[in-house]
């Protein structure tokens, strides 16, 4: 079984850091189970919304209210989840928050995923067309 000192983000855990805590609670738990909790830290749809927009650039706080579509609160309470797995760094200027992607890795997670939604859709569109071809 393959164990791996990784932060939930899938990165390997260093020492001397402030999440050192975190990384030593995750030391020795397999890398499925790590991989498992990234991808249920991704499993809401605000935060895939997100990671999108923080693919395309750093935004603030307030331009991602209106795109993502939720109330202050919650989309504060998505961003605290995100804070928390590593995904995303912020930075404060003035009275404003900014966030941007921790690893340019995610945006190629989701170019993936939107690569591997095409294709099954495609397949299911194709599948739909077989069965109304083939209806008496």
């Amino acid at each position: 079984m393959e164990q791996v000192r990784r932060t939930s983000a899938g990165h390997k855990a260093g020492s001397g850091s402030g999440r050192e805590s975190a990384a030593n609670a995750q030391a020795g738990t397999p890398l499925y189970q790590l991989k498992a909790e990234f991808f249920k830290t991704l499993g809401h749809p605000a935060r895939i919304r997100v990671l999108e927009l923080l693919s395309v650039r750093e935004h603030a706080v307030a331009e991602l209210l209106p795109e993502v579509g939720l109330e202050p609160a919650a989309l504060s309470q998505q961003l605290a989840v995100l804070r928390r797995a590593n995904l995303v760094l912020t930075r404060r200027e003035g009275s404003n928050v900014f966030y941007r992607l921790a690893a340019p890795e995610l945006a190629e997670l989701l170019r993936v995923a939107r690569s591997i939604l095409s294709g099954v859709l495609q397949g299911q569109a194709e599948l739909l067309a077989d069965l109304r071809a083939a209806a008496p």
